[in-house]
């Protein structure tokens, strides 16, 4: 403050300024009454004139006495117009201050104000800034507390989902094979797809709330690959096609224009959106039908499904994509449903690039939009690798997979799955047993699953991979969904990991792809006998007869399928193959009932090559 050029007026000594030195005079000389009128502008004019007056006069009375002084022989004439000179030059003088001093005082009091009203202003400014402050502190602690929350969400809903998906795996993977077993008899195969169906529906509310947790935190990854479009969307239309003719509703499929043969997209959430919207549809309407329209061109496809269902009212349609939201019409038709379907497809459209709307009128129906980028892709349809649904076997060597899980119910289930398939089995519970076994056994591929004791599957991982700095091909086989696009020290990409519940499907596929096997299927059996019919005389018909091993290892195979001992079974063909190749037909007949598990018919085969 102590500087020419300080504008703080004193602040840190406040009875020091001239003003209130003569506002504390003038009360001590003045009465009370007069004390209110002090501080206004009057009291400084009155200050500024008094020191004026008195700088005026003492001026000029020292100039005037001077010259009194200097001038001795002054007649008495010439010193009263001296006097009257300096007295006109005194009023002059009080009269421009008079009118300066007015100036001064308006100019001050017009300052004050401002910087009075600046000092408010910078008051405000400074306790708005502060509250800032205080509400952005509040926000932080707000936006902590939030993402506390939603971790302890994903924590638990990735634990539930780890929870669940253990004894799906179990569930759903026996369900598969016994589904796939013709020596069951139909109307036990009826309770099996039910256990099937319901596992599945479990399964599919486990993965919608896994896919909003994803979505949320912003770990939801796309695989983006060539999808064979026309046949994909007729198994979508297929598909729905039977559920609306058994609900007796009239399904229409409309294509306008040509569709491409082959698109890059993610075919799970293209599937996922196509399903939820369809299958709303389809579950909301009563009477009526369902129109699926779809348009392509310029690489963008349009798709529209109408129904003629009860309709969305207007006051709904802000929430009908609000997770966990069921709208009116689900009370008046009596569906189930957990709100999660046009969700996630609404994000997952708009995470796709895409656009999802509707349009509906209540009692009339509802139309769902989809605009979706779906590039176009040139390729020949040959290298697509046709799927075989009933795999009895490969062609080649043996190969060995080794399991790593601390479940002993899914190392059983995956050694059901593989074994009758001709793959040489081992078995760990641990990440530890893993790398005390492999070293040994030198398995083709490792099926490790993540969460166990003593060494996870990560660790053991990375030990084998860059530790042992083995080739080997590692497999993930985990119920840990969100841990599948996570970056790991082992190096395992994403298209390795493998979610449970295990569909039978996806590991086949999955491992055929990674050793190049040629699968051996029911079909190319029959295909193969066929083939030898025609080629072979009618005549010499006697040439088919199929060459069977000994008495005694039929014995043993027949003893083997009366207690329905696979396992056994699959040795016994292993040894009969490396001993004498000349029974291959008879080793892949018996194969293909091992591997579909029917004994019943094992047993006449044997029975047949016996006599």
């Amino acid at each position: 403050c102590c500087c020419l050029d300080a504008r703080c007026n004193d602040a840190c000594k406040p009875k020091a300024r001239l003003s209130s030195q003569w506002l504390e005079a003038s009360r001590f000389i003045l009465p009370k009454w007069v004390w209110p009128y002090l501080k206004g502008g009057v009291a400084h004019y009155l200050l500024l004139m008094f020191i004026a007056l008195i700088f005026f006069g003492a001026m000029l009375g020292l100039i005037y006495f001077h010259e009194v002084s200097t001038i001795s022989n002054m007649s008495n004439t010439l010193l009263p117009f001296m006097q009257s000179s300096y007295l006109k030059v005194f009023a002059a003088l009080v009269f421009a201050s008079g009118i300066i001093a007015w100036w001064l005082v308006l100019t001050t009091e017009s300052r004050r104000v401002a910087q009075e009203e600046s000092n408010r202003q910078t008051g405000l400014l400074m306790r708005e800034i502060e509250l800032h402050k205080q509400t952005d502190a509040e926000l932080q602690l707000a936006r902590q507390h939030a993402e506390h929350a939603n971790q302890a969400k994903s924590r638990y809903i990735t634990g539930i989902s780890h929870e669940l998906r253990t004894p799906l795996n179990s569930i759903l993977g026996y369900a598969q094979l016994l589904d796939n077993d013709n020596n069951i008899p139909e109307n036990r195969k009826q309770a099996i797809r039910v256990i099937r169906r319901s596992g599945e529906h479990l399964l599919s509310l486990i993965e919608g709330t896994l896919d909003i947790a994803r979505i949320e935190s912003g770990k939801l990854t796309f695989e983006n690959k060539l999808i064979q479009f026309p046949e994909f969307i007729d198994q979508i239309v297929s598909m729905f096609e039977l559920q609306a003719r058994n609900k007796g509703l009239d399904f229409k499929f409309i294509i306008s224009g040509k569709l491409p043969a082959f698109v890059k997209a993610d075919q799970k959430r293209l599937t996922q959106i196509l399903i939820n919207i369809l299958g709303n549809s389809l579950k909301f309407t009563n009477a009526g039908g369902i129109t699926f329209k779809i348009r392509y061109a310029n690489e963008l496809a349009h798709l529209e499904i109408t129904d003629t269902g009860p309709g969305i009212p207007e006051s709904e349609y802000n929430k009908i994509f609000e997770p966990f939201a069921r709208g009116s019409a689900a009370n008046r038709v009596n569906v189930g449903g957990t709100g999660l379907g046009l969700t996630i497809s609404k994000l997952l459209t708009e995470l796709m690039g895409g656009e999802l709307t509707f349009t509906s009128k209540v009692g009339v129906g509802t139309t769902f939009i989809i605009n979706l980028f779906l590039p176009q892709v040139e390729r020949d349809a040959g290298e697509f690798n046709v799927k075989h649904t009933s795999r009895i076997g490969y062609k080649g060597h043996k190969r060995k997979i080794l399991i790593v899980d601390n479940e002993e119910v899914d190392r059983e289930l995956v050694i059901n799955i593989l074994e009758p398939l001709g793959f040489e089995m081992a078995q760990a519970a641990t990440g530890q047993e893993c790398l005390d076994i492999y070293q040994t056994f030198k398995p083709d591929i490792i099926l490790m699953d993540l969460a166990m004791p003593v060494m996870d599957g990560w660790e053991a991982s990375y030990i084998i991979r860059k530790v042992h700095q083995s080739n080997t091909i590692i497999g993930i086989v985990s119920a840990n969904a969100f841990d599948q696009n996570l970056e790991n020290s082992a190096g395992i990409d994403s298209s390795d990991f493998i979610v449970k519940p295990v569909s039978v499907e996806e590991l086949l596929d999955w491992i055929g792809q990674k050793l190049s096997l040629e699968w051996i299927s029911s079909e190319s059996i029959i295909e193969s006998y066929a083939q030898t019919i025609n080629e072979q005389n009618i005549n010499d018909i006697a040439a088919l007869e199929i060459n069977s091993p000994p008495q005694d290892v039929l014995n043993e195979l027949l003893a083997s399928a009366n207690i329905g001992h696979a396992k056994k079974i699959n040795q016994q063909l292993d040894m009969i193959d490396n001993d004498n190749p000349d029974y291959k037909v008879f080793i892949e007949r018996m194969r293909m009932l091992s591997a579909k598990f029917q004994f019943k018919e094992m047993k006449q085969f044997l029975q047949e090559m016996t006599k």
